[in-house]
């Protein structure tokens, strides 16, 4: 009863979605992945921090520019004899002329960081392509079951009528026609699982999405050639190549040995003199009688070139070389490690391809066997030649054939489309 009010409902909601069909969203699969681009919360949150690493690569190359200052002071003095306002007004300006590469290093290090930022972006796209792909293949391959199960179910039908007139006349016995009847009901519930099941599916990419689970969403099946265009692989070796020439994570990891590599040049910038030039312009007065010959007697300008030595820093900047450079070394070991797993998961994945498509093209075999088979059958039950029996377990076998081909079909398109991905397709 539960399933049948759960089918009254789907119901119910296609014949609403119907009503309103403009509003129905039909997508492609790159539909879907355009649309959760440009809605994933998550995603947007990245590109907000990349902005934020934008703004602080741009800023650091302001390091290199002078800095200016202004000043201003007013004050006010009493003693028993008299009272007076003094006040002052200056402007100064600094620059570094050298801090042993510090500026330069920092500037690059930012600018890695900010290049190693949008990789982050790219390496979330795939993942969420990935999951988008799984979820998008498991509701086609749910709908081709309904339209096999939709068949069978006619097929049902038109045996269980057989079986009625056969038992009427008595041409069977009552228990062949109660599977008869057995069987139909069955057939009729796979479609209402399978329907409830599309629905599921359906909420699942709507989550995966960021889309308004109101939305009525309906998905584009992709052109039948699709297969033929899949089954031309690339070699391993092409595999292999293409995926660690794209990979994301290892151009990131890439990054990290570069960043490391930035932050041991700045700690090792401590070792050298650094040079600042300043200069300034200030002028005052001592009270409000003259103040514009006070401020011309007054004013002063000076320019200045200040180096400063390190001799001993209490080791403190011997330890943060010696801490970049381990931190540059275990960068290095990240990248090889994760460059030894990129290898290994393209091998494995690529295994997985040429089993899923072997089993596939085996299924599919084996599955129009069965159907010439259960064909058979029907033909076979009309003329009473076979028993109910026989043609429910012939069914039943079609059904098992029928289950595995679509599960291998569908198996081998994500496995197919997971190595594009990994080789930056």
């Amino acid at each position: 009863m539960k399933k049948i009010f759960l089918f009254v409902i789907a119901m119910s909601s296609l014949v609403l979605r119907a009503q309103n069909d403009s509003q129905t969203l039909r997508f492609t699969l790159q539909e879907c992945l355009e649309y959760a681009y440009s809605n994933s919360y998550d995603r947007q949150s990245m590109e907000l921090s990349n902005r934020s690493q934008q703004l602080s690569y741009e800023q650091s190359k302001e390091q290199r520019l002078p800095s200016v200052n202004a000043s201003m002071s007013e004050g006010f003095s009493s003693t028993n004899y008299s009272s007076n306002f003094s006040g002052n007004i200056g402007v100064n300006a600094g620059v570094a002329i050298y801090q042993g590469g510090q500026i330069n290093a920092n500037i690059k290090k930012e600018q890695l960081a900010t290049e190693q930022s949008s990789l982050e972006i790219t390496r979330y796209d795939d993942n969420l392509a990935i999951q988008i792909l799984q979820s998008f293949l498991t509701i086609l391959g749910n709908e081709e079951l309904l339209n096999y199960q939709k068949s069978v179910l006619n097929s049902s039908r038109e045996a269980m009528k057989q079986g009625k007139r056969k038992y009427e006349v008595g041409s069977i016995i009552e228990s062949d026609y109660l599977l008869l009847e057995a069987q139909y009901a069955s057939d009729t519930n796979n479609i209402i699982d399978t329907q409830i099941e599309i629905e599921n599916n359906l909420m699942n990419l709507k989550v995966l999405l960021s889309m308004d689970p109101m939305k009525d969403l309906q998905i584009v099946s992709p052109d039948t050639s699709i297969m033929q265009q899949l089954s031309v692989f690339p070699t391993l070796e092409e595999a292999v190549e293409q995926s660690i020439a794209y990979s994301p994570d290892l151009k990131i990891s890439s990054y990290d040995i570069d960043i490391a590599k930035q932050s041991l040049r700045i700690a090792r910038a401590n070792f050298y003199p650094s040079v600042n030039l300043s200069a300034g312009i200030n002028t005052g007065h001592n009270n409000f009688k003259n103040m514009g010959q006070q401020f011309g007697d007054r004013l002063s300008e000076q320019i200045g070139l200040s180096v400063s030595i390190p001799i001993y820093s209490r080791g403190s900047t011997k330890l943060r070389v010696k801490q970049s450079e381990i931190a540059l070394e275990q960068t290095q070991l990240s990248y090889e490690q994760n460059l030894l797993s990129t290898r290994q998961t393209i091998v494995q994945e690529y295994n997985n391809m040429i089993s899923t498509y072997n089993k596939y093209n085996v299924s599919k075999r084996t599955k129009d066997a069965y159907l010439k088979s259960f064909e058979s059958y029907n033909v076979q039950f009309q003329y009473g030649s076979i028993t109910a029996v026989e043609l429910l377990q012939q069914q039943n076998s079609y059904l098992n054939a029928l289950n595995n081909f679509i599960q291998n079909k569908y198996s081998f398109i994500l496995q197919r489309k997971i190595m594009d991905i990994y080789m930056g397709k």
